[in-house]
């Protein structure tokens, strides 16, 4: 989309849409940093294992999505709006972002994630064309540095196995929303992109099937990050980036890692360190600068 025409958009926006906006987003936001939280509760104290967490968690995604399409009679004048590239990411974010929680803290997980995923549509845009100034450069680097610091071996740091989980998550995810720019009907779209999904989860549940372990708080807590903070909040999300342009919509993800690590420690008594705080200080300060730049370019 022309740069002029996000532009004109988000200014002409009314004092209620950016009420609106404003609300969709934080509570987006909220969504995704919860589902953290969820997930590491119900891997990490093992009341269910990642591969039924997944599929549960898809499933009723597609259910959610499927029942508000047709609350809100939304049409995409095509017959398959995804697509199986897509699906295919959406599934290796879910399946790989499960198992990385089994042992990774909530923000750790999640600084990691939201790390990888900007770092994922910084270098794709400089696989389009996109040629970044001597300071967007820094702050790629800083960020890196932070992720580099993060995952170093040491008393405090991360097992590898999770952050090699959650960094393939990320790049997933990334991939996938960048798939996803520009669809006319995001929540059809999603919906058919989790109804795609599904064999890929069953088939995974097979495979897996020696292992599988599902209580009722397991189970309930799966559905819940299904029904409500992956398909409600991406219903919120997309809802909010529509009077956002590109660059203010990245950055406020990084807000995920800090409200994530909140209820880290309200929820799940989760301890923040040096390592991590420092990180955090690094990554998203190095990834915002990187995106203001770009915003004083473009604005």
């Amino acid at each position: 989309m022309n740069v002029s025409v996000i532009k004109s958009s988000y200014f002409s926006m009314t004092c209620a849409d950016c009420v609106r906006t404003f609300m969709y987003t934080a509570f987006a936001l909220i969504a995704f940093a919860t589902n953290s939280v969820i997930c590491r509760s119900a891997l990490g104290h093992s009341t269910i294992d990642p591969a039924s967490f997944t599929t549960l968690r898809l499933v009723s995604g597609v259910v959610v999505l499927w029942a508000l399409a047709r609350i809100f009679k939304k049409k995409t004048g095509v017959k398959n709006a995804g697509s199986w590239g897509s699906a295919t990411m959406l599934f290796l974010y879910a399946i790989t972002f499960s198992y990385a929680y089994v042992n990774l803290s909530v923000s750790t997980g999640a600084l990691i994630l939201f790390g990888s995923v900007q770092a994922t549509m910084i270098l794709m845009g400089l696989w389009n064309g996109e040629r970044p100034r001597v300071f967007e450069w820094l702050g790629l680097i800083i960020a890196m540095a932070g992720l580099i610091y993060l995952v170093l071996p040491g008393l405090e740091a991360p097992p590898l196995s999770g952050v090699f989980l959650m960094t393939t998550a990320g790049i997933s995810w990334g991939v996938y929303s960048i798939r996803g720019r520009g669809v006319n009907n995001p929540v059809a779209v999603t919906e058919d992109n989790f109804l795609r999904s599904v064999p890929f989860v069953f088939a995974s549940s097979l495979f897996f099937l020696p292992s599988l372990e599902i209580s009722k708080e397991g189970m309930f807590l799966a559905i819940l990050s299904g029904g409500f903070t992956t398909a409600m909040g991406y219903v919120l999300w997309f809802s909010a980036i529509r009077n956002l342009t590109a660059t203010r919509a990245a950055s406020v993800q990084l807000f995920v890692p800090v409200i994530a690590a909140i209820g880290g420690v309200l929820f799940l008594s989760e301890s923040i360190t040096f390592r991590l705080i420092l990180s955090v200080l690094m990554i998203v300060g190095g990834i915002g600068s990187n995106l203001f730049v770009r915003n004083r370019q473009f604005g």
